[in-house]
């Protein structure tokens, strides 16, 4: 066990843009990253002088305070644990990759997962000086992300997701009859907390103080009849396009609208997932298909897109087995 004093970190060109979390990751080699998110989010860790989040987005010159640190052998060790793995790849260039990501794999590590397709990512790619998530998706969903090889392409890339430029759309799986009329979600969300700390998302009034605009546009792509597999439920495929990028945004304005994602454990319909299950649907059916942006240096059009993994094939043909 060693005992460290306070350490100051100043941000280089390699560290603009990057998230606290990632840029303290990449410096306090052998810190458990619960550790690390414990002391940002205590307010231990602060830049240039001030209270910093998680998701605080660093600038070049960038003054890091972190609090002395008692690290045991086990946590210098625990980079050690992470194992190296790439993921099939849609894309890749010198600037970015779009990879299909499993569901069940954290983006990143944090929140009580120790590691995620980035730090996977990077230990399969020493050789990378810069690898850096572009956006997010929910561990649960499978799919299409983007992680960016270069600071220019990350900030590019950024900007068009913030600037809403970017088509994304989901396909996903519904427990009822979805009216081929309703073909627009407008409904406000806000996240807030339950009693064991887990975080959540719900619809609110459109004058609530934490409301965040969201938008999510529904095409019915398949309707299919009840079968044993559902439990005798109807079910509908859904291509869902999301015009805003809120956390779990899909999942809460269809759930708001009474019908409930297959295999959802946050939203969802508890029993109706242990019938799914049985069935062998064990996972969630939300999948990021096809995402539409423009190249980060040159502006061509790309238009990428991942099939539905072969689990999720026979349900969304309404053939399960």
């Amino acid at each position: 066990m060693s005992t460290a004093s306070i350490v100051y970190l100043s941000v280089d060109e390699a560290g603009e843009g990057q998230r606290l979390d990632n840029f303290l990751i990449r410096h306090l080699k052998g810190v458990p990253k619960t550790h690390i998110y414990r002391i940002i989010r205590s307010g231990e860790v602060r830049c240039n002088k001030g209270l910093c989040k998680v998701d605080t987005r660093l600038a070049v010159g960038d003054e890091i305070r972190v609090p002395p640190i008692r690290l045991s052998e086990k946590g210098v060790n625990e980079e050690g644990h992470i194992p190296a793995k790439s993921f099939p790849l849609l894309y890749e260039d010198n600037d970015f990759l779009a990879i299909n990501k499993p569901s069940g794999t954290a983006v990143h590590g944090g929140s009580g997962v120790s590691f995620g397709v980035i730090e996977q990512l990077r230990r399969a790619r020493p050789e990378a000086n810069f690898l850096e998530l572009v956006h997010r998706l929910d561990r649960e969903t499978s799919g299409i992300l983007l992680i960016a090889k270069k600071k220019k392409a990350l900030t590019e890339l950024q900007r068009q997701f913030k600037a809403r430029e970017t088509g994304k759309v989901y396909l996903t799986l519904v427990k009822g009859h979805w009216p081929e009329k309703m073909k627009v979600v407008d409904a406000a969300l806000a996240k807030f907390t339950l009693a064991n700390g887990e975080r959540r998302v719900r619809v609110v009034a459109k004058d609530d103080p934490n409301a965040l605009p969201s938008l999510s546009l529904v095409k019915v792509l398949k309707h299919h009849n009840p079968y044993p597999e559902t439990g005798g439920e109807p079910t509908a495929l859904l291509a869902v396009t999301i015009k805003t990028g809120r956390t779990h945004q899909i999942r809460v304005h269809l759930s708001q609208q009474g019908f409930v994602i297959a295999g959802d454990d946050k939203y969802g319909d508890f029993s109706w997932n242990k019938t799914l299950e049985s069935s062998g649907l064990a996972r969630m059916f939300l999948h990021a298909w096809r995402l539409h942006v423009k190249h980060p240096v040159s502006g061509e059009d790309l238009r990428l897109q991942c099939e539905l993994p072969q689990v999720l094939l026979p349900w969304a043909k309404g053939q399960a087995k």
